[in-house]
């Protein structure tokens, strides 16, 4: 895979699985674009680390994903420094654990407003520019939480992914054939939204018996921005180890 001379942007790539993908994209010749809400400092970490270690070019933008106007300013700023996207990553996401009993409204529209309308609002203003280029990709992070693995102290966050996947879908047939759109479902990985989380717990209920690291998921996503990937449109991958439950 070569993305040598394109430009990626991956929402919410301060850490986790939108930092893993910023290095593989980097690591495969990409000028890569880190989207940050708070976390400044990991952001233009990523940012020296990925340009020292790889020679690309890479731009740090502080965005809330959940506000139109942030969002339009981060493609103008995209636009002016790099003058392409042709791959977007909504990866942006958040999740408030609470009992069923405590969940709050206030829980619940925060969570959608990230993770369901800044998947929206980044895939929105995104086709003018993605539609310049040839081969564009837009590829959304769901989960299995928003298929089949449900949670009910995150059940907020597993209808925001059910509402991710459901977009993935009309924004394929809205789209096509321009612009090819697909969504990765991980399950459980190695992140700090889970550092809380005792993996033994979990493990009987996956075949792989074990978290996925975070590069893993980067890596199913690499290959869906790619030619490789040039016929798989309007699909949600899997990358779960095998999860039963």
């Amino acid at each position: 895979m070569d993305f040598k001379g394109k430009t990626i942007l991956v929402t919410g790539s301060s850490r986790g699985i939108g930092a893993a993908t910023i290095r593989k994209f980097a690591s495969l010749g990409a000028n890569v674009v880190i989207n940050y809400v708070s976390n400044e400092d990991k952001a233009l970490e990523l940012k020296k680390e990925v340009e020292d270690k790889y020679g690309v070019k890479a731009l740090a933008i502080k965005c809330d994903v959940s506000k139109e106007e942030e969002v339009i300013e981060m493609f103008n700023e995209i636009d002016r420094v790099f003058h392409r996207i042709n791959v977007v990553v909504n990866n942006a996401g958040i999740a408030i654990d609470t009992t069923f009993e405590d969940k709050t409204v206030e829980n619940f529209k925060k969570t959608i407003d990230t993770n369901l309308i800044g998947t929206f609002l980044v895939s929105k203003h995104a086709v003018i520019h993605l539609k310049k280029e040839k081969n564009s990709r837009i590829i959304n992070v769901a989960s299995t939480n928003g298929i089949d693995t449900y949670y009910p102290e995150s059940l907020d966050y597993d209808a925001s992914k059910a509402g991710v996947i459901s977009l993935t879908h009309n924004f394929a047939k809205a789209l096509a054939p321009d612009i090819n759109v697909n969504a990765v479902a991980p399950g459980w990985v190695k992140t700090e939204m889970n550092k809380e989380l005792d993996e033994n717990d979990y493990v009987n209920g996956i075949l792989m018996k074990r978290f996925a690291d975070p590069m893993e998921v980067a890596n199913v996503i690499a290959f869906l921005a790619s030619d490789e990937a040039s016929y798989i449109n309007n699909e949600v991958i899997r990358v779960d180890g095998g999860e039963l439950e």
